[in-house]
């Protein structure tokens, strides 16, 4: 513990004996924080100072606006404090702080409007840091008080919003349940959306259960100014709409409509976010109004970007699915369809790809002890073969299913591309065939975790957190090889040729499964989940 004897002329020398000992490595920056620090003039004022990136530990993004992101973060050392008791400064350490980057070249005008605004809740920055990989600077701040500028200016925002509106109070009732989970500034709003407000309706796919259209939302979702500390709407914002057939009756497809709003996020970067719920007058229908992802699925996206997707890229979209996945399995629930329809690309491009990958389809997402056993829902290769026998859906099976999007990942090909999706692929998935690749194709690293998430005993299979720690251990020098064998084989993919029975959109597949136990061999046994 570091301690300090508050007088202010020994203070203000102590600090600026410490010029000579630390730097930004900008000048404008270090005369900026200097001039910040001569400016003390009590013990309670907060000591504002250039904190080194490497001092902060648990660094989680969890929010992104315009030309800014917002992290959570542990300050390993801590600010500086006076004890009124001891008579001294001391730091106290790990702790909880906000990290807000900027991306504008405008930071220094932006950290002294925090500094000198009237609004005492603001005060508390306690200095100013630079992440060594973007060297994009950051303002560290008091996370309680971030919260609390969050509350003071939400206070009775919400009161009485659901006068008046033509909806039934189940519906009111988990609206206001959605609203409750905000925790944050950047947290999504969720709202009843007049289908008034929703123009430029154009239908763009169409499942078994549900048909989605993009539209243009024309107030546009509810968003936090942090610099203007007030409310404001990104107006004309496209969305997608997701229209559950039948969620009309209140009975029966309504609950199934609730539950899938439930899961899909208001808060999550790794898993598409909602903004809030509608209803169609003609068909009276209920409507999810979503983020609307241009760059489509996984598997269109590829098409698009097959040339451009590195292995550094590759590993960056992983690594947001295995987050997405480690975010549902946290929660006790399971994903029940996890495939790369199911995984959505906010841009058409692989510019800012770590950052615009999401998981979708949260339909069948429930509670680990509460799946339907009867029925065999998903895409036949990414099923995980205890399934496929009839045995519980469990987190295992998702993993099942993340290993086989790994093949996908690494070779562009779907699996099982070349035969008829039917009885007999059923089988030999639950005797162990899995799909080929070419060793050249992939490290030797990816390789072995990818073959252990597909392993045929479901108690073989790492979690998500293991996978998540054994991705993040890679090293570039891993991957130089694969990368180049990428780019001196991109023409491969152009032949590659896809069975007409081969089938990668979701659907039930009882029917390739009911007779399996006719096929059961020794080698099924490998399939069993061991208590």
């Amino acid at each position: 513990m570091i301690i300090y004897k508050w007088r202010r002329p020994y203070r203000i020398n102590y600090i600026k004996k410490n010029f000579k000992i630390w730097t930004s490595g900008n000048k404008k920056i270090d005369d900026f924080i200097q001039n910040v620090q001569l400016k003390i003039n009590i013990w309670n004022d907060t000591v504002f100072e250039w904190i080194p990136y490497n001092k902060f530990d648990d660094i989680k993004e969890i929010g992104k606006s315009g030309y800014s992101s917002v992290y959570s973060a542990t300050w390993k050392d801590g600010p500086l404090y006076y004890d009124n008791n001891s008579k001294e400064w001391i730091r106290k350490s790990d702790k909880k702080v906000i990290l807000k980057c900027l991306m504008i070249s405008e930071f220094l005008n932006v950290v002294k409007a925090y500094l000198t605004d009237k609004d005492k809740i603001i005060l508390e920055v306690y200095g100013i840091s630079q992440n060594p990989d973007t060297n994009d600077y950051v303002i560290v701040f008091h996370i309680n008080k971030m919260i609390e500028i969050y509350e003071k200016y939400t206070k009775n925002f919400f009161t009485n919003w659901s006068y008046n509106l033509p909806i039934n109070k189940k519906i009111i009732d988990f609206i206001q349940q959605m609203q409750l989970k905000i925790n944050f500034y950047y947290d999504i709003v969720f709202e009843w959306i007049p289908y008034s407000q929703l123009n430029k309706v154009k239908k763009i796919g169409k499942g078994g259960f549900a048909t989605v259209y993009s539209a243009i939302w024309e107030d546009g979702p509810l968003c936090f100014d942090d610099n203007k500390m007030e409310w404001t709407r990104e107006i004309n914002k496209k969305v997608a709409l997701k229209c559950l057939h039948s969620s009309q009756n209140i009975n029966e497809g309504f609950e199934g409509f609730l539950n899938e709003a439930k899961e899909y996020s208001i808060d999550s970067l790794n898993i598409l976010r909602i903004y809030g719920i509608s209803q169609n007058p003609d068909t009276k229908n209920y409507i999810m109004v979503l983020q609307y992802a241009e760059g489509g699925d996984f598997n269109k996206w590829i098409n698009k970007n097959y040339e451009n997707f590195d292995w550094t890229n590759k590993i960056k979209v992983l690594n947001n699915i295995i987050n997405g996945l480690k975010e549902i399995h946290q929660k006790e629930k399971v994903h029940h369809d996890f495939h790369t329809g199911n995984i959505l690309f906010l841009f058409t491009s692989t510019s800012d790809i770590c950052d615009y990958t999401r998981i979708s389809d949260m339909g069948l997402c429930g509670e680990v002890d509460n799946i339907d056993e009867e029925k065999i829902y998903g895409v036949m290769p990414y099923v995980a073969p205890e399934v496929l026998r009839g045995k519980l859906y469990t987190q295992a099976a998702d993993i099942y299913s993340f290993g086989i999007i790994m093949y996908f990942v690494a070779t562009g090909r779907q699996p099982f591309a070349n035969r008829v999706h039917d009885e007999f692929l059923a089988l030999d998935i639950c005797e162990g065939i899995r799909p080929k690749l070419n060793e050249l194709e992939a490290p030797k690293c990816y390789i072995e975790l990818m073959k252990k998430c597909w392993d045929s005993n479901p108690n073989k299979r790492p979690d998500a957190t293991e996978i998540s720690d054994q991705i993040y251990s890679w090293k570039n020098d891993d991957f130089e090889h694969v990368e180049n064998y990428r780019k001196a084989n991109l023409f491969k993919r152009k032949q590659l040729i896809i069975h007409p029975q081969a089938i990668y959109t979701s659907r039930i597949l009882n029917p390739y499964t009911e007779n399996l136990s006719k096929y059961y061999n020794s080698n099924c046994s490998d399939c069993a989940i061991v208590d």
